[in-house]
């Protein structure tokens, strides 16, 4: 019973993708400003990934090297253990620290 079900459903999947597919080629045919426009639109897109993977393969270590913590903290931004080397909110100046009372 299951799969007189599941074959029923393939079945209208299937036959829905070829109706799509033979409509799409028909209109692909047809080369109507739609047609035309989805081309450039495609072309576009196209262009667009292979530019981002060609700069990725000449630049993506670079880019990698650039955010990559170095130093104590590790990877995925742990505290280190020792002391940063940030100067304190006081600054140089010899002032004591200020109370919100004062």
């Amino acid at each position: 019973m299951e799969l007189q079900w599941d074959l029923g459903i393939t079945s209208f999947l299937l036959d829905g993708v070829f109706a799509f597919c033979s409509e799409f080629a028909q209109d692909w045919d047809s080369n109507d400003m739609r047609v035309t426009v989805f081309k450039i639109l495609l072309v576009w897109l196209l262009c667009s990934l292979v530019a981002v993977y060609v700069a990725w393969k000449f630049y993506g270590a670079t880019v990698n090297d650039m955010y990559y913590r170095q130093g104590i903290g590790g990877q995925n931004g742990g505290t280190p253990d020792s002391s940063s080397n940030f100067t304190s909110w006081e600054g140089t100046s010899d002032e004591p620290f200020k109370r919100h009372r004062e």
